[in-house]
């Protein structure tokens, strides 16, 4: 018989345990299922936006109290032997109870729960109650019991399933939610049900694609069931023998083709069936085969070797019912756009939602997957270890289809914390993860999705016998630079891998302006209060270092020169690290997004806008970049064609006239680089203060100056600016730069002007009598002039000469 689903989304409230400082209504307010307490309290206009001023330091009552969501739904029998209420997922300690009685518990944000109740449902009105535990009571007493751990914040995450930067992150508030954050249904069926299915899209020994379908049935009987799959116009039919309540098939598919990261090609997707009886799931894949070289850490799709362009994911939103597939869609775009061909979904965060993965399928995204563990010693005891157990059986599962997921790790930085932090010593004999990331976890995968290579932790060099930070083998975080060291300290090293590495900068102008009511300037309290890295504005001021001036009381010079620099430290790893491809084979920057509008890492801002740090990321995760070092021009060419022809390399004086030219017939193959040593003419200026390096290889250009902008003799900015509108259906402007003298890092601001104009060029250089052209497009603008006005248009000469 068809399996009945209901959802159980309409007529919720929501109501506190216990007294709370806000006036709750006698019977609670109106709850969205899914949803969290903090939304629901937005919506009925009892909390302020904790996204905004200092609204956040208001709230910490809301994680420590205990709530109650309950609704009302009508049931009519409807000849069904079998009734199970089904949650998606409930955050995340709760109690469910059907017409007042108790029905099950959770304890696990990262997993779903279903609970039998075809006993307890009445012909009519039923009522349905969770009650959530605060979280912080349940953790807190867990820890007591267990013994505390080590962690990088003083929070207790590490004693719930929980999404662990819940509890704020160097990047993220405190709001710590409840709430049922997936959806719920009641299902009804009779005789077998398809419990789950495991699929596991690779290719054979002989390269040929092929499905293997693990299916898993929820029955009494113990009849031989037929079941069958379909893919690709293939078709296999076989059996869940007697008794049995688990059977595999393997599906060859030789006519589909192959599925490949968008750097390295296409991305086909196949429609899947399986059906056992009247049930029937549906799927989507796609075919290639992945392998991991574990010393090198060399991630290879059907056998080709693909150097990682990569960036880290944290989650979209404090609160992750309000991300939609639309947005996640359009953060995706703006990976894709910027070069990015892997996201590392970060392990202080969450599996994210079906709409993520399937959404990286088709945009060709490799996903690196952490399990949720970060930055902390994490107990192994009950009832944590079967808790991880059963989330990490779920998701393997439920993501196995995704072709665009490479890679599990076992957790962020836990390794490197038991090694490097002086957590030994704090430990004692307390367990701490090791057993999680070295013994369950990896024969979960093994069991559950053999075909997917898994890493225990990063950083981590491959073994337990050598340091995690080693460069010379598997991965390494590098956080010396921005904490301490200047970012040219990235050029003293050449690791195998970096799956970690960055640099701060403020959000866009009007990211700031909706967040922060009060003045902007560098030391107001709000604008500090959405810095949340230890020392965070102090360390955006030592960075600037000998390459930028410091920028003193003036809130758009520091603004400006703040974001610049973060745009040129992460593009100055980036040239470094990939110069040495293939010894180092992969860098993921820390990190693309943010989940609410912060002075952080992020390339895109809190509220999706692109910070100059996208523009650099987009600049040096090209396909083919020429990176000037040590001597040498090194053309790195990641593009599946040959790049030849003849590099021209002119050394000019600041007022743009040349001053030396050498030309270089080179050819550098596909998915390679060449090392061009530089000729004594260019590679040393008669004065390195007004001198600079042009290289040139067909479209490609880098410029390069023989000294740090500090002491560069930088003529004050002059250029001429036309500002016309631009043709087309959407309003549009055309701003057109002609530099009368040298302008450095030209960059333009047009959310200054309208919160919803964009630009789509920043950071360019211009010699003399050279032009650009920004386009501006979102917004019609009161004053299009403006666009080529201080602050709007802005460049390095500003700060240095005025």
């Amino acid at each position: 018989m068809t399996l009945r689903h209901l959802p159980l989304h309409d007529g919720w409230t929501l109501s506190a345990d216990s007294p709370v400082p806000v006036g709750l209504p006698t019977g609670g307010v109106p709850a969205t299922v899914p949803g969290c307490v903090h939304t629901d309290l937005i919506a009925a206009g009892l909390i302020d936006d904790p996204y905004l001023d200092d609204n956040e330091n208001r709230l910490g009552w809301t994680g420590r109290t205990d709530w109650t969501y309950r609704t009302t739904f009508d049931w009519t029998p409807d000849g069904h032997d079998h009734a199970d209420l089904c949650f998606d997922g409930l955050d995340t300690v709760a109690t469910v109870l059907l017409n007042g009685i108790e029905v099950g518990r959770a304890a696990n944000q990262h997993r779903s729960h279903r609970f039998p109740v075809r006993a307890l449902l009445a012909e009519g009105a039923n009522t349905l109650d969770v009650r959530f535990t605060a979280p912080y009571t349940y953790a807190e007493e867990l820890r007591d019991r267990l013994g505390d751990r080590p962690g990088a914040y003083a929070e207790p995450y590490a004693f719930i399933r929980k999404m662990a930067c819940n509890f704020g992150w160097d990047w993220g508030p405190t709001l710590v939610t409840s709430g049922i954050w997936r959806p719920a249904a009641l299902e009804t069926w009779s005789g077998p049900r398809i419990a789950s299915v495991t699929l596991l899209p690779d290719l054979d020994d002989a390269g040929v694609p092929r499905l293997t379908v693990t299916l898993d049935v929820d029955r009494a009987g113990q009849e031989a069931l037929e079941a069958v799959v379909e893919a690709a116009g293939e078709r296999v039919a076989f059996t869940v023998l007697a008794g049995e309540d688990r059977a595999t098939a393997t599906l060859t598919v030789p006519g589909a083709e192959l599925w490949w990261p968008h750097s390295h090609g296409d991305q086909p997707l196949y429609d899947v069936t399986v059906r056992l009886g009247e049930q029937v799931r549906q799927f989507r894949t796609g075919f290639r085969g992945v392998t991991l070289d574990r010393d090198a850490f060399r991630i290879a799709v059907n056998g080709e070797p693909v150097f990682v362009r990569g960036v880290n994911w944290i989650p979209e939103d404090c609160f992750p019912t309000r991300v939609t597939r639309q947005r996640i869609s359009d953060r995706l775009d703006q990976a894709v756009a910027a070069g990015v061909n892997l996201i590392r979904i970060w392990g202080g965060g969450l599996y994210e939602s079906d709409d993520f993965y399937e959404l990286a399928d088709e945009k060709g995204l490799l996903v690196w997957q952490d399990f949720p563990f970060a930055c902390a010693a994490y107990p192994e005891e009950q009832p944590l270890w079967d808790e991880v157990a059963a989330e990490a059986r779920e998701n393997v599962t439920r993501l196995s289809p995704h072709p665009a997921l490479v890679l599990w790790c076992g957790n962020n930085e836990n390794l490197e914390g038991h090694a490097d932090w002086g957590w030994r010593k704090e430990l004692g004999d307390r367990t701490w993860g090791h057993g999680y990331y070295h013994e369950l976890l990896p024969a979960i995968v093994a069991e559950t999705d053999p075909t997917r290579p898994y890493w225990p932790g990063s950083p981590y060099s491959g073994t337990e016998d050598i340091h995690p930070q080693d460069p010379a083998h598997g991965t390494i975080h590098i956080w010396d630079v921005w904490n301490r060291a200047d970012y040219r300290a990235y050029a003293d090293r050449v690791p195998r891998f970096v799956a970690e590495f960055g640099f701060q900068g403020p959000p866009a102008y009007a990211t700031l302006r909706r967040a922060i009511s009060g003045p902007l300037s560098p030391d107001a309290p709000l604008l500090a209060h959405h810095q949340k890295a230890e020392d965070g504005n102090a360390k955006l001021l030592r960075g600037l270092g000998d390459h930028l001036p410091q920028p003193g009381a003036d809130f758009d010079d520091w603004y400006w020169l703040t974001q610049l620099n973060q745009a040129r430290a992460v593009a100055f790893g980036i040239r470094h690290f990939r110069s040495h491809t293939p010894y180092c084979m992969g860098t993921i920057v820390w990190q693309l997004n943010d989940c609410w509008p912060v002075v952080s890492w992020s390339a895109v801002d809190g509220d999706g806008r692109r910070k100059p740090l996208w523009y650099a990321l987009r600049a040096v995760y090209a396909d083919r970049l020429i990176a000037v070092r040590d001597g040498a021009v090194h053309l790195v060419n990641d593009a599946p064609e040959p790049w030849t022809g003849a590099l021209r390399l002119t050394r000019h004086g600041l007022d743009g006239a040349v001053l030396a030219e050498e030309e270089v017939v080179v050819s550098t193959a596909a998915r390679a680089v060449t090392r061009v040593p530089l000729p004594p003419s260019v590679a040393e200026p008669a004065d390195r203060t007004r001198e600079l390096l042009v290289a040139r290889l067909g479209a490609t250009r880098a410029v390069e100056f023989y000294e740090e902008d500090t002491r560069l003799a930088l003529p004050p900015a002059r250029y001429d600016v036309t500002v016309t509108e631009s043709g087309g259906e959407a309003p549009g402007y055309r701003v057109e730069v002609t530099a009368r003298t040298l302008l450095r890092d030209l960059a333009l601001f047009p959310d200054r002007l309208d919160p919803a104009a964009e630009v789509d060029e920043m950071l360019v250089t211009l010699l003399p009598g050279e032009s650009t052209v920004f386009m501006i497009t979102g917004a019609v603008l009161a004053d299009p002039e403006a666009l080529g006005a201080h602050p709007v248009l802005r460049c390095v000469n500003d700060g240095l000469t005025r």
